[in-house]
């Protein structure tokens, strides 16, 4: 048996147009039983192909607990084929929390589950379903349960519900597996990802899963409906080269980016090496001129030294001069004269003159 791929948005929303078929998925995600189920306004939200690549179907389901008490509750259930911002989908639940029609009579808001269908994984969680839950919690980390739940409470907060495609390789060991197990890519046909392979004998006996195929069968042998599966197929392909444009883009820039930092950085070290290099010469200048300076004042107190030694040594012949001329006037020769003064005769007479 050939089906036509669920996760193709048109055969998405054919699946989910069935009442039937919407309260048996929604009943086996909330792990609930989902009596009722009405698509709320707005819903297959994709109307923007430039930028957008969220599947988007609001549901007001209604769910009957084990003492059969029924309560309404909004089902946000979004679907994306590529990894998205974490933002879009944010920005969907914001119009949930901000829609007045979303608020009950008594002023209290509807409680509300967001499910999310991705065709990505999510890092490194293995778990191919993960139930987000929240709790409340006292001053001192306590689990507080005493009056709860509360309509106030529930109204601001929502759980979550996340399916990674990917991780669904056919193992079927609760409901939850066996419903989700339409959209196990593992079973694609080999010639044709639009279609899913499964056994005709897969789900005897189970009336809701029959349906399903029944239906996603139907899908598969309408011509309008491959067509426009095609049409996806090339968006999603366009949009995948978009992306792949802009990653090697991105890649380059950051690289051209990383190439200019390190320049930038070779620069930097460059300028800090030629400033170090002018500091180290404008330093051994500065020694320079001040030895120069300290050989300057040397050579100045030399020649002060020199000045004074010439005015003691003139002082001297101007003293042996006078000795010299009284000596000779008291009849003194200039030999005995350069005897008695243990001088050159030749210098007495130099100084006799």
């Amino acid at each position: 048996m050939k089906i036509a791929n669920p996760v193709y948005d048109t055969v998405f929303k054919y699946l989910m147009e069935d009442e039937r078929i919407a309260r048996t998925i929604l009943s086996a995600l909330l792990k609930k039983d989902v009596v009722a189920v009405e698509i709320r306004p707005h819903e297959y939200t994709n109307d923007n192909h430039d930028s957008l690549t969220v599947f988007r179907i609001d549901f007001g389901a209604t769910i009957r607990d084990a003492e059969g008490k029924e309560s309404l509750l909004l089902i946000e259930l979004q679907k994306t084929w590529l990894e998205t911002e974490t933002l879009r989908f944010r920005q969907y639940l914001g119009v949930h929390y901000s829609n007045p029609k979303n608020i009950k009579a008594d002023g209290q808001a509807l409680p509300m589950v967001a499910v999310y269908l991705l065709g990505h994984k999510v890092g490194d969680i293995e778990e191919p379903v993960l139930y987000v839950s929240h709790k409340a919690f006292s001053y001192d980390n306590q689990v507080v349960t005493k009056g709860l739940p509360n309509p106030f409470v529930d109204g601001l907060t929502h759980d979550s519900i996340i399916v990674q495609i990917p991780r669904l390789h056919g193992q079927v060991n609760n409901r939850l597996d066996m419903v989700l197990s339409i959209f196990d890519q593992s079973r694609k046909d080999e010639n044709d990802s639009r279609v899913l392979k499964f056994d005709d004998n897969a789900y005897d006996g189970d009336a809701d899963m029959t349906r399903i195929l029944h239906r996603l069968t139907m899908a598969a042998a309408d011509a309008d409906m491959r067509h426009k599966m095609n049409v996806e197929d090339e968006y999603f392909s366009a949009i995948e080269k978009r992306d792949t444009e802009i990653l090697l883009r991105d890649r380059e820039l950051a690289e051209k980016k990383a190439q200019l930092t390190e320049q930038k950085a070779q620069l930097t070290e460059q300028k800090a090496q030629l400033t170090e290099q002018k500091a180290e010469q404008k330093a051994q200048l500065t020694e320079q001129k001040a030895q120069l300076t300290e050989q300057k004042a040397q050579l100045t107190e030399q020649k002060a030294q020199l000045t004074e030694q010439k005015a003691q040594l003139a002082q001297k012949d101007e003293m042996l001069r006078i000795s010299v001329k009284m000596l000779l006037q008291s009849g003194k020769t200039i030999e005995e004269i350069a005897s008695s003064m243990g001088l050159e005769a030749e210098y007495v007479h130099h100084l006799a003159q």
